[in-house]
């Protein structure tokens, strides 16, 4: 079975990088401890990894697990934590408990970061901590992301938006430091799969998960299952496109997710894009 290679570095201007770089190291010793919100990802493995080689101990990184957080990403987290040596912990997040966010309004977002920064920051206060940092880049910026709202009236730093760097930057940064989340592909919670309006359900998050596990088990690098009630959209990658519509690969995956609990089974012919859930929605920048 061929697997689509990850992608190639991109050229980047060199001195500016070294620049940027700079400026995100200057930024973290001068704060002197803090804790970062570490989901697994991309961006906030990379600053974990900077912020603790600024400031060993005094960097915490902190996970936060709950029914919409795909375990796939635990083990990621659990993995980097480990080969990097990071002051990791788990901590339990609530947000499922808020009606708000079970709603699932266009806002949703802003209650689970508000959960989830507003745990952070009391605990930086008991443990005299200096700041809480997430992982938004530059390229974040003028995105509807209401859980940078949360993020701002909780206090809490971007230190790579701070440094001007971009998600194409810090996979560079980060392939340069050897870690394994240089080229994962970008991702959100389990939530974000299912239409606004809908409400949010631990059954229905399981469901999405079981069923994005099938199409990560046989190989496909991009792909979501966004959740219309029995009915399971399929997105994977163009180039991955083809793969999915080979017969065999096909009746694998309808049987697969037939048995998850899903009636209709379909592929989304225009592939993966971020925030597909949104099209048609009027949502401002946040």
């Amino acid at each position: 079975m061929s697997v689509p290679a990850a992608p190639a570095p991109p050229a980047l201007d060199e001195p500016v990088l070294l620049a940027q770089e700079a400026r995100l190291r200057q930024t973290l010793a001068e704060l002197g401890s803090v804790i970062v919100a570490f989901s697994g990802g991309t961006d906030s493995a990379y600053l974990a990894y900077v912020a603790t080689s600024e400031l060993g101990a005094r960097a915490r990184c902190l996970t936060a697990d709950s029914a919409s957080y795909p375990s796939r990403h635990r083990d990621i987290a659990l993995r980097v934590a480990r080969q990097f040596e990071l002051q990791h912990e788990f901590i339990v997040t609530r947000e499922m408990d808020d009606p708000k966010y079970r709603a699932n309004e266009p806002d949703r977002c802003y209650y689970c970061k508000q959960e989830l920064f507003t745990q952070l920051t009391a605990l930086a206060r008991e443990r005299g901590i200096a700041a809480v940092l997430d992982g938004a880049n530059a390229d974040d910026r003028g995105d509807y992301r209401p859980g940078r709202k949360a993020a701002r009236e909780l206090g809490v730093r971007s230190p790579l938006d701070e440094a001007d760097l971009t998600k194409a930057e810090i996979r560079e940064l980060s392939r340069r430091a050897g870690l394994p989340t240089w080229d994962e592909p970008a991702s959100a919670c389990l939530s974000s799969r299912i239409p606004y309006h809908s409400e949010v359900t631990p059954e229905k998050l399981a469901m999405i998960e079981r069923a994005e596990g099938v199409l990560a088990d046989r190989g496909f690098r991009v792909c979501r299952v966004r959740h219309h009630d029995d009915l399971a959209r399929i997105e994977v990658g163009p180039d991955e496109m083809a793969r999915a519509l080979e017969p065999a690969m096909r009746d694998e995956l309808v049987r697969e997710l037939k048995a998850i609990g899903y009636r209709f089974v379909t592929l989304d012919l225009q592939g993966y894009r971020m925030g597909s859930l949104n099209e048609g929605v009027r949502l401002k920048p946040v």
